[in-house]
């Protein structure tokens, strides 16, 4: 097991981090965007200097965190923009050595029940990103995010029986966010279904505030999500795979209207790391 995370909520640019990758004594980073850019959307020269500066600080990307099928794209909308993602993304991870990039499976259609969501097309779409990237050695993992396998676990399980050798990175806290066709879930009964397919974690955790109708994150242990249950009944089934940090408590990637001061992020990364690594250590006291 190791832990890594999107180390782009601690800083923007690279530089920073790698450091605050490097502070925390960690090895790895979940990477999603660089100075404002996805890192299959760097340019060539832009990816170059990156690899550079990894290389030299002996840090890897252990998981690419993908914009490909994502809660933006609509799946009556075109496949071309999510293809030419995963076309530029296999070179990449082959030359940084990372196998994980996380995927989804395309927007909910908001004014369509959940029983017609363009399931067919939804599938082929990400059988053929599947296979893009299975050929090539490497594995895509879906997150149950805002997305048709986030609608609650038997979409997951759905997509999983459709798509041969697509795996799951499962996240802690969105089963709990409120969103179309989606209605609050326990995160525990979500993770309890699809345990066997999970590969890699996501930890966010958080509080669902009624009156304003959305999530107030919170450090882990310290929300409803019922992350340390879940990372110990992990553990204790020998789970040995990644566990990526996605606080969420200054910055959501997708929601502009929440900015954040550079050092106000950075620090709040560097605290829910070791608040991760505390509980991780307390879990293998429970049951060592």
């Amino acid at each position: 097991m190791y832990l890594t995370g999107f180390a782009d909520e601690a800083a923007e640019c690279i530089d920073g981090q790698i450091d605050a990758t490097l502070r925390l004594g960690w090895k790895n980073i979940e990477s999603r965007n660089i100075t404002g850019k996805n890192i299959h959307d760097l340019s060539d020269s832009e990816f170059d200097i990156v690899v550079g500066k990894l290389e030299e600080a002996g840090v890897q990307i252990n998981c690419f965190g993908s914009a490909i099928a994502n809660w933006a794209k609509p799946i009556n909308g075109s496949f071309d923009s999510s293809l030419a993602e995963a076309g530029r993304a296999i070179p990449r991870m082959k030359r940084l050595g990372s196998k994980l990039i996380r995927i989804m499976s395309f927007a909910v259609l908001p004014d369509r029940p959940a029983d017609d969501q363009m399931e067919d097309e939804r599938f082929k779409r990400v059988n053929i990103l599947c296979k893009m990237f299975r050929d090539e050695g490497l594995l895509p993992v879906h997150e149950n995010c805002m997305n048709y396998g986030g609608m609650g676990w038997q979409y997951t399980l759905k997509l999983l029986e459709a798509v041969p050798g697509l795996k799951l990175v499962f996240d802690t806290a969105n089963p709990g966010i409120d969103t179309p066709h989606s209605p609050r879930q326990s995160s525990w009964d979500f993770y309890s279904h699809i345990k066997e397919h999970i590969v890699y974690v996501h930890v966010k955790d958080m509080v669902w505030d009624k009156a304003k109708n959305e999530a107030i994150y919170t450090f882990p242990g310290e929300g409803d999500c019922e992350v340390k249950r879940i990372l110990k009944d992990l553990l204790v089934s020998g789970y040995d795979g990644g566990i990526s940090i996605e606080p969420h408590m200054k910055v959501v990637f997708h929601d502009s209207s929440h900015p954040s001061e550079a050092q106000s992020r950075f620090d709040n990364y560097l605290e829910y790391g070791k608040r991760m690594e505390k509980m991780l250590a307390e879990i293998r006291n429970e049951f060592s």
